[in-house]
């Protein structure tokens, strides 16, 4: 999440929190009987439940859309891993087979030279 969103996010939850205290100081200084007092802090209470649960559902909804793309990115790694460690793989096989290839070329030169040595003592 990025700070913006966190900056936003703490002004909104900040406004709520703010505006809900507002409300309840001004209904216990509203000259109100009581039954009238409760049933508004009641409504006020309900209301403010409400607000909670969308907020906690869009923070749910945010976190979840994180998660999917942090699941997806990893997935992307790993794939490109993959890819590359068998590209590496390839080319260790190339290297090893051209590194044999050298060594029965040189064994092969040793054995003629070793042939042509041997001969010209014999002769």
């Amino acid at each position: 999440m990025s700070d913006t969103e966190n900056v936003h996010g703490g002004f909104w939850k900040g406004l709520l929190i703010g505006g809900l205290i507002g409300a309840a100081i001004s209904l216990l200084y509203a000259p109100k009987a009581g039954k009238e007092l409760r049933a508004d802090l009641k409504r006020k209470g309900g209301e403010a439940l409400d607000d909670a649960q969308k907020l906690f559902q869009e923070a749910r909804t945010k976190a979840d859309a994180i998660m999917e793309e942090a699941r997806s990115k990893a997935r992307e790694v790993m794939l490109a891993a993959e890819e590359k460690a068998v590209k590496v793989g390839e080319t260790a096989k190339k290297e090893v087979k051209r590194a044999k290839q050298a060594v029965e070329a040189g064994v092969d030169a040793a054995r003629q030279e070793y042939t042509r040595a041997k001969d010209d003592k014999q002769v």
